[in-house]
């Protein structure tokens, strides 16, 4: 069974390297691409919270379920992702329909901050999972 110092660091481990993407990426945009993110329909911070708290949630669930039944863990960590999945299309919707200038620029960087918290959701669904 998983402890209390396991999940602190599992949620340390999370705001870690989420905080350490965010200063990256906003110094990237802050000094190599200057200016490119002035039209995206959603701000770095924005889809940062939004992707941080579905993380933590899915984390949240996760933990408990290992708790109740270690063999639900994979199944729950499949439904959950995909669940985010549909809410991040819904958010990705109106930027594939929109026609500024920098409309590559903002897919691109909403598929980079998807693409990293489905990593760290991986990586730490894949530690609970071994923790058995």
């Amino acid at each position: 069974s998983i402890n209390t110092l396991d999940t602190c660091s599992i949620f340390w481990e999370l705001l870690f390297f989420s905080v350490l993407a965010f200063v990256g990426h906003m110094l990237l945009f802050q000094f190599v691409f200057s200016g490119r993110d002035a039209n995206f329909l959603y701000t770095i911070p924005q889809l940062y919270g939004f992707f941080v708290s579905c993380s933590i949630l899915i984390l949240l669930i996760l933990i408990r379920m290992k708790r109740k039944n270690i063999d639900s863990v994979g199944n729950t960590f499949m439904l959950l992702t995909c669940l985010k999945m549909v809410l991040a299309y819904v958010l990705l919707h109106p930027i594939l329909s929109a026609t500024h200038t920098e409309v590559a620029a903002e897919k691109t960087n909403f598929f980079m901050i998807f693409a990293l918290f489905l990593t760290i959701e991986t990586t730490v669904a894949i530690r609970l999972l071994n923790k058995s």
